[in-house]
């Protein structure tokens, strides 16, 4: 089984969200999801200072297996991304809490984050993915 972080928040199209002490979330990728795609070959950011809704897709991932998009969890607007990715998108399959980070943003609604599954509902919810 993939690796699954408790403090941090998980969406159904596999993003993670961890909460930082300024209020801003970080966003990546489930180590479940990097496990799916395989090897990353390219990384499309989304664009700094631009506000998306929750859902809205806004930076893909391809890999040599597919090309899949990055829903945003919540709704805001970056105000980072993960300017290492462009040089070297394999850190995703590395580190997928770590240095695979993808964006940083400032949320519009708080409120949202309560709508995310916890890291024993991600799990649940992937392994039911699975079969």
């Amino acid at each position: 089984m993939s690796e699954i972080l408790g403090d941090l928040k998980y969406t159904k199209t596999h993003e993670w969200i961890q909460i930082m002490d300024d209020g801003t979330i970080t966003v990546g990728i489930s180590d479940h999801a990097q496990d799916l795609l395989g090897d990353m070959v390219f990384i499309e950011l989304p664009e700094l200072d631009t506000s998306y809704k929750a859902g809205d897709d806004c930076a893909v991932v391809e890999s040599v297996k597919a090309a899949s998009d990055i829903y945003s969890p919540i709704s805001g607007e970056v105000i980072a991304v993960n300017e290492s990715l462009t040089d070297t998108p394999e850190l995703v399959n590395k580190e997928p809490y770590g240095d695979g980070w993808i964006f940083k943003m400032q949320p519009e609604e708080r409120g949202e984050i309560e709508n995310l599954m916890s890291a024993s509902e991600y799990e649940e919810y992937a392994e039911s993915e699975e079969h």
